[in-house]
Order: structure tokens, then sequence, then C-alpha cells
């Protein structure tokens, strides 16, 4: 029998890039910047303009994701953990068996028919925390990607702010902060690298907005980004 040197090698095809659909647009950023707020004005100019949109979240965004979402925030109305803290693995996975459910019964579907989505978060955040946060390999995160996923939004509006500015703007906000809201000011510092690292790579698809600045001026750029998306999508 050929020894496994003897054998022929094997070509490897290289990992293609994933297509992104035009009227899918996700919404990323760290605490306290805004999103709940842009995504509201986004949905309210497409459906002014005569669209179908579907406002989601992540993780959610259907039943079975949305006690997923439970499962990963862990914290019962009284405060308690309601389990052992996951491994940052376990962490990625939940994630991911989320995402696969949310874009299967939620996004494809309102894709397929003509609708907009607004997704508040998507894979770009796994990047961000499971990668950068908690330190898991970002080839790992690639390969979920690709094979479970399959998709990235035509367009990302990344809300950028400091991480002390966050702070204080979701100071007392929640009785009982999450148990990802709980982490370290470093933990959410290396995420927000990730973020702008990430955008840097892909300036197209990935537009920053400074979430620093008064509300009005944030939720105007990111509408003229989407406006923006709104003309690609009608030439596509």
């Amino acid at each position: 029998m050929p020894s496994a040197h003897d054998m022929p090698a094997q070509s490897v095809s290289p990992l293609q890039p994933l297509p992104t659909h035009p009227r899918f647009v996700s919404l990323e950023g760290g605490e306290g910047a805004g999103k709940s707020t842009v995504l509201d004005a986004l949905r309210q100019r497409l459906q002014r303009a005569g669209h179908e949109v579907v406002s989601t979240r992540e993780p959610g965004g259907t039943p079975l994701a949305e006690q997923i979402r439970g499962l990963l925030l862990n914290v019962a109305a009284d405060g308690r953990a309601l389990h052992e803290k996951p491994a940052a693995e376990t962490e990625l996975l939940l994630m991911f068996a989320a995402r696969a459910q949310h874009v299967r019964e939620t996004i494809q579907p309102a894709l397929a028919r003509g609708a907009w989505v607004i997704s508040d978060r998507f894979t770009d955040s796994s990047y961000a925390y499971q990668g950068a946060g908690r330190g898991l390999d970002t080839g790992l995160i690639a390969t979920l990607e690709r094979d479970v996923v399959g998709l990235r939004p035509g367009l990302t509006v990344l809300l950028d702010l400091g991480v002390a500015i966050g702070r204080e703007r979701t100071r007392g906000r929640d009785l009982y902060p999450d148990r990802i809201e709980r982490e370290r000011d470093d933990f959410f510092e290396r995420v927000r690298r990730a973020f702008l690292d990430r955008a840097a790579a892909e300036p197209e698809r990935i537009r920053v907005v400074d979430a620093s600045r008064p509300l009005e001026a944030v939720v105007a750029a990111a509408v003229a980004e989407l406006e923006r998306a709104m003309q690609r999508a009608e030439a596509a």
C-alpha cells in the first residue's frame, strides 16, 4: 500500500468570498451606541420608500434562536445566573446555531420575497466578541461563517463609540446586566478594535459612523449610508 508521501497531492481550492445581499443591512457597535434608535430610523426610511422591512436581532430572530439567546445571556429576571458560565467555544457554537436558524427561517425567506432585512448584529459580532474578545481562532469563525451562514450583509453600519462613553451611557439602564455586559473594559476594547479592523479591511461594506456625536447626527449619517445602499440595490 502506498504511503501518504507517495500519494498525489490534492489541489485545495482557495476560499471564495461570501456573497453579499444588497437588501440585507446589519448594525454593529458596542453598548450605548444607539443601535436601537438607528435601526428604527432605517426601518422608517425604507417604509417611506414603499419597501417591506423585516427588523430582527442576534442572537435571536426566531423562536428557537431566542431560546438560544437566553442560554447565552444567562440572566434570570431576579439577576441570578441560569446555569454555569459557558466555555468560549460553547458560546461561539451557540451563536452560530442561533444564526443558522435565523438565516434559514427569517433572513433568507424575507430576502427571497423582495423585503429588506435590518439586523441588530450579525456575523461581524462573532469575529469581534468571540474572536477578539474571547481569543478564539478567527479561522474557525470563518469556516463556520462559510459553511453554516453563507451570506453577508450588503451594508454594515458600524456605530463606533469609545468604551468609557458607552459605559457612561448605559449606566443604570438594566437592573441586571447580562453575562456579556458584565465583561471588563479590556474585553470591550478588544471588541472595538476588531470591529474597526474589519471596517478597514472591508470599507465598501462596513461603513463607520462616529456614534459619540449627538444622536440626531448619528441617525442622519446612518440614513445617508442606507440611501446609498438603496441606490445600489435598485441598480443591481
